[in-house]
Parts: structure tokens; sequence; C-alpha cells
């Protein structure tokens, strides 16, 4: 299984949504709102972030949570965890750094996903391209803090230029996810914007998508 290249079909189709959760703890509690905002909005795959725990403890919130995702037909990858990913059933996993991108590919593939964030230069990027199934750009640090957004449109517009490897701009605000449309993404990745959503995060998705599904390509 793998997030679909759009460079694949026509040039205006719109990005996909890479929806990114909260640290989960409690699976059972959070899969109704994940549910409903599957349903509401058409997601190509869900980032599982987990907050700490023991082995048989994360396998089991992983089981829990895959099966809201993957009935959706959307991806499970998981943030980091990539001892766990077979067992747990995921599709595959997301790494930060272009070190432990490169330590977790004889675990991942090729049967799973190997995507990279966290790309602090065009070689790791290029480099973390010649191996796995996507980059990352635009995701906040474990401290919060994230590159300049004018550098992350830049990065995007470069990558979508030049490279047929799919990449995912992460978006903070809706604004954001539009301008990265239009810069070239090919998926855009959503997650506080989603989860803080006064409105609630199947309304936000639904908004989302309809920001994509109008944004206009940079030619």
């Amino acid at each position: 299984m793998a997030i679909p290249d759009r460079k694949a079909i026509p040039p205006r189709a719109a990005p996909r949504l890479y929806l990114v959760t909260p640290p989960i703890d409690d699976a059972a509690a959070c899969a109704d709102n994940l549910g409903a905002a599957l349903n509401a909005a058409d997601v190509a795959a869900v980032l599982m972030r987990l907050a700490p725990g023991d082995e048989r403890a994360l396998i089991n919130r992983v089981k829990a949570i895959g099966t809201i995702v993957q009935e959706s037909g959307a991806a499970l990858l998981l943030d980091g965890h990539t001892d766990i990913v077979m067992r747990a059933g995921a599709d595959g996993a997301h790494l930060t750094g272009i070190e432990a991108f490169t330590s977790a590919l004889a675990t991942l593939k090729p049967q799973r996903i190997a995507g990279c964030g966290g790309l602090k230069t065009r070689h790791d990027a290029m480099l973390a391209a010649e191996a796995g199934d996507y980059v990352m750009f635009g995701e906040p640090d474990a401290n919060g803090h994230r590159p300049g957004f004018d550098a992350v449109l830049e990065r995007i517009e470069w990558w979508a230029e030049v490279f047929e490897i799919p990449c995912v701009g992460f978006a903070a605000s809706l604004d954001e996810a539009e301008a990265l449309a239009q810069a070239g993404a090919d998926f855009v990745a959503v997650s506080d914007l989603v989860w803080s959503d006064k409105r609630g995060a199947a309304a936000a998705l639904t908004e989302a998508v309809q920001r994509l599904a109008v944004a206009e390509p940079v030619q």
C-alpha cells in the first residue's frame, strides 16, 4: 500500500490531505472524533502520534485506531516506532531526520511506506527521496519550532518542479494549506488546525478539502 503520486494523474488534480493526530494515549477516547473526521473528507494518510507507553499498550492503541483509519481508505503511518509497525498492522512510518530515516529503511522496505521529514537541507531531501516514498517540509520540530513559511513554499515549489517522489507540505492554518496547494504540494498535512477548530474536526477537514480544490497551482 502506498500513498498515491499526484504527478501520475492530470496536473490539475488537487492535493490530498495527510492528517496528523495529537499524541494518542487513550485510543477509545479519540476514536469517534477521528472516525467522524475521516467520514467527512477525503484523507490519503493518517500519521498516528503515540503518547509514551509500553510496547503492548502502543500496539493495542495502533490496532484500535488502525481499523478506523484503514476502513476509511487512508494509509495508517506511525510517527517513528518502526519496531512495531508490522506487528500493529500499520502501513508504514514517518521518520524525522535523515539519520533516523536511513536507520529505519531495513525494517520498513519494501513492504511498508517510509516517509521522511525534518529535512534540514536539499541534499538530505534528495537522499530521502532516493529510498523512500515521500518527503515532508514545514512541520514543527519537537520544540514546536517551524521553518519560516516563505522558505517552506520555496522548497515545495522547487520539489514540485524537479522531482517525481511526492512531497507533503505541513499547514498550520487553512490559509497555509491553500498556499501549499498553490505551490505544488502533492499532499497537505494538517494537525492542530483541525483538532483545535471550535466547529469540530470534521468541519475543519471539510473546509480544508474545499480550499485545496479551488487553489490554482503555480504553473
